[in-house]
C-alpha cells in the first residue's frame, strides 16, 4: 500500500508542487515512461485544504483517454497562474471584513471558478484511485472525509461534484466563508477547511488503508508525506498575557496547524522505527525560517512571494534528491 499525504498551507502548496514535480520526473527516469503520473505511483492520496486541491488534480481523470489529466507541472500551475486572483483583495473588501476579522477576507469567487475551469464536471467517483480528502461539517460538528471509494461501495449519497470537494477543503476559516455543498443525492453539507482538525492527514491516511486492507502489516506500507513549510514562530508570554479574542485568532490558528503536523510526523515516525521499517516513512517538510525572501504567510500570492516558494520546494527537492530517489525506487518495486 503506497501512501501520499500532502498538507494544508495556503500558497505554500505551491512547496509540495514542486516537491512532486521532482518525484514524477524521477519516476518517469527510472520507469522509462516519460507519461508516467503521480496518480501511477500511489494506491491512496490524502490531502487537506490547498493538499486536498493537489490530491483532486493528480487523480482527475481525462475524460477522452481515462488517463491522470494533470501532470505535477500542470497541477502546481493552478497556484502560479490563479493564486494571485485567488487572494486577490479590494480595498473596499479588506476594509469591511476589517482584513478576516469581521468577515472572510477574501471572495471565494476566483478560487471557485479556477476550480471550474480545472476540473470541470469531474466527480469524486471518478477518480483514477482511493482518495482521503479532509474538511469539517459545522453543522453536524464532525469530521467529513471524502474517498472515491466510498462512492463505489455506498452510492450516490457519497458523491460529490469534485470542485466543491476541493473547494470545501480548502474553506479556511477567516479567509474564505464556509462552503455549502451538496452531494449527488442534494443532501446539504456546510464545511469548512480540513486543517481545522487535521493539517497534516497522514494519519488519517494510515486508518483508511488499515480499514479498506484490514491484513495489511506495516511492512506493507510505504508513505510519503509532505509538508507545505513551517515557522516556528515564539510568542511571548508578557504579550499573550493580555490578548482577547481577536489577539487569538492569528496565533491560535498558526499554533493549532503546526501542531498537529509535528504530532503527527511524531506519531508515524514512532510507529515505523517500532515496527522496524523506519525507512518506509519519508516526510519532506521546510524551515521557512531559512529563505529570508518567502513570506510565510498562508495568503501571501504576489508574484515575488510564489516564485521564492517554487524556489525553496525546488531546493528541498534537490537537498532530498537521494532520499526522494530511494523512494521512488520503492514505490515502483512495491
Amino acid at each position: 500500500m503506497r501512501i501520499l499525504s500532502i498538507d494544508g498551507g495556503g500558497i505554500r502548496g505551491i512547496i509540495p508542487g514542486q516537491i512532486l514535480v521532482s518525484l514524477e520526473q524521477k519516476l518517469q527516469e527510472i520507469s522509462g515512461n516519460p507519461d508516467f503520473r503521480i496518480a501511477d505511483a500511489f494506491d491512496l492520496i490524502a490531502g487537506t485544504s490547498t493538499g486536498g486541491i493537489l490530491t483532486c488534480l493528480y487523480l482527475c481523470p481525462d475524460k477522452n483517454t481515462g488517463k491522470p489529466k494533470f501532470s505535477a507541472p500542470e497541477a502546481v500551475d493552478l497556484y502560479l497562474q490563479h493564486g494571485d486572483n485567488i487572494f486577490d483583495v479590494s480595498i473596499f473588501r479588506r476594509i469591511e471584513s476589517l482584513d478576516g476579522v469581521a468577515e472572510a477576507k477574501y471572495s471565494a469567487d476566483a478560487l471557485e471558478k479556477a476550480l471550474k475551469d480545472y476540473l470541470g464536471d469531474i466527480k469524486l467517483g471518478d477518480l483514477l484511485k482511493p482518495c482521503l480528502i479532509t474538511s469539517y461539517d459545522i453543522t453536524r460538528r464532525q469530521a467529513q472525509f471524502f474517498n472515491s471509494a466510498d462512492v463505489k461501495t455506498q452510492g450516490s449519497g457519497w458523491d460529490f461534484y469534485l470542485r466543491d470537494v476541493a473547494r470545501a477543503t480548502s474553506a479556511a476559516p477567516t479567509y474564505f466563508e464556509p462552503a455549502n455543498i451538496s452531494s449527488l443525492d442534494r443532501q446539504v453539507y456546510p464545511l469548512v477547511d480540513g486543517g481545522v482538525f487535521a493539517n497534516n492527514p497522514t494519519m488519517c491516511a494510515w486508518v483508511e488503508a488499515y480499514n479498506a486492507h484490514p491484513e495489511l502489516k506495516v511492512s506493507d506500507l510505504h508513505i510519503l508525506s509532505i509538508g507545505t513549510g513551517e515557522v516556528d514562530k515564539s510568542y511571548h508570554y508578557s504579550e499573550a498575557k493580555n490578548w482577547g479574542k481577536i489577539g487569538w485568532i492569528g496565533p491560535v490558528l498558526d499554533i493549532m496547524m503546526s501542531g498537529v503536523s509535528e504530532t503527527v510526523d511524531y506519531q508515524m515516525r514512532k510507529l515505523f522505527k517500532s515496527a522496524g521499517y523506519p525507512d518506509h516513512y519519508l516526510r519532506l517538510q521546510l524551515d521557512l525560517q531559512n529563505f529570508s525572501d518567502v513570506d510565510s504567510s498562508m495568503d501571501n500570492a504576489s508574484e515575488k512571494n510564489m516564485r521564492a516558494l517554487e524556489k525553496a520546494g525546488q531546493k528541498l527537492a534537490h537537498d532530498s534528491d537521494a532520499a526522494l530517489t530511494a523512494f521512488a525506487q520503492k514505490l515502483l518495486v512495491t
